[in-house]
């Protein structure tokens, strides 16, 4: 999956001991971790920063995820995560992720995440989110 702006990401890495259980698997809740890296990497080759969304009062919190195992990842394995935004609104993105070891579907997820300021009240997407929903014809 090429990048494309803030709408499509490929994140490659290697799984590194520290993310292995008993029998050097990938434990289950390193995926979310997976997940948000990739999401943040997606930000950064867009030309969005995390910290200037943070410094502009804006919070992108994770109000839902939906993941789903379908074989396991083991230490040392190179995976490549390609994550989606599938919706845009005016306070909230939706994201679906694949996470594949070569050709093998390792994982898929969808999240829901919300725009929300310090206090926790939903604040708008900055407009550069708000104008790349329209090339999800939305």
């Amino acid at each position: 999956m090429p990048h494309d702006s803030l709408l499509r990401y490929s994140h490659e890495f290697r799984v590194a001991y520290h993310q292995t259980d008993g029998q050097r698997r990938v434990h289950h809740s390193n995926y979310l971790n997976f997940f948000e890296e990739a999401r943040v990497e997606m930000l950064r080759a867009g030309g969005v920063r995390y910290k200037d969304l943070e410094d502009s009062g804006r919070l992108l919190v994770v109000t839902e995820m939906n993941v789903q195992y379908h074989a396991a990842a083991e230490f040392d394995d190179y995976l490549r995560l390609d994550v989606a935004v599938t919706e845009i609104r005016k306070v909230r993105l939706r994201h679906h992720y694949q996470v594949f070891r070569d050709q093998t579907l390792i994982t898929s997820a969808d999240s829901t995440i919300a725009c929300v300021d310090a206090e926790g009240r939903p604040k708008k997407l900055p407009p550069k989110f708000l104008e790349l929903a329209s090339q999800l014809g939305q």
